[in-house]
């Protein structure tokens, strides 16, 4: 019996680091830069966008990273958290690719051009920001509020 157990434990070892591996990629949130916070708010330039595309950032409150990301599609810019209501407790996130944010946990992907409207568990959690005198304001508080998120 001993001479078993030994000659499978380099088989068990390697069992372990795999699913270790697995536990730690499938759990790790991404981190992105900090946004540019002027006072209160975070404040970025449409300029630093590019079209279609979102910009991710990581806000740090407290004991914890709020990741959101900001998209300039046609003439609005939109911001949203980097979670979903069904998958936020994976803490994954979204991927940009061509033209679509991808749901690292569930891998449901989404155009950008229907974001904004969005409806379902899956879709990014929109959060309020506005525009004044040329940049895009996020309240830290918004941010805050959604910590739980994440």
């Amino acid at each position: 019996m001993k001479k078993i157990i030994t000659h499978h434990v380099p088989t068990i070892i390697l069992l372990l680091i795999a699913f270790a591996a697995l536990v730690i990629s499938c759990s790790s949130q991404p981190h992105y830069p900090a946004p540019p916070i002027e006072g209160s708010t975070i404040s970025i330039d449409p300029a630093m966008l590019q079209p279609e595309v979102p910009r991710f950032f990581t806000y740090r409150h407290r004991d914890k990273n709020v990741n959101f990301f900001i998209l300039k599609v046609q003439d609005k810019v939109l911001s949203f958290l980097d979670a979903c209501v069904t998958c936020y407790p994976k803490k994954r996130g979204y991927q940009e690719k061509e033209g679509y944010v991808l749901c690292r946990a569930c891998d449901m992907s989404f155009s950008v051009y229907k974001l904004e409207k969005g409806l379902g568990g899956c879709y990014p959690i929109r959060i309020s920001g506005r525009m004044e005198k040329g940049n895009y304001l996020i309240p830290l508080a918004t941010l805050e509020g959604q910590a739980d998120k994440f």
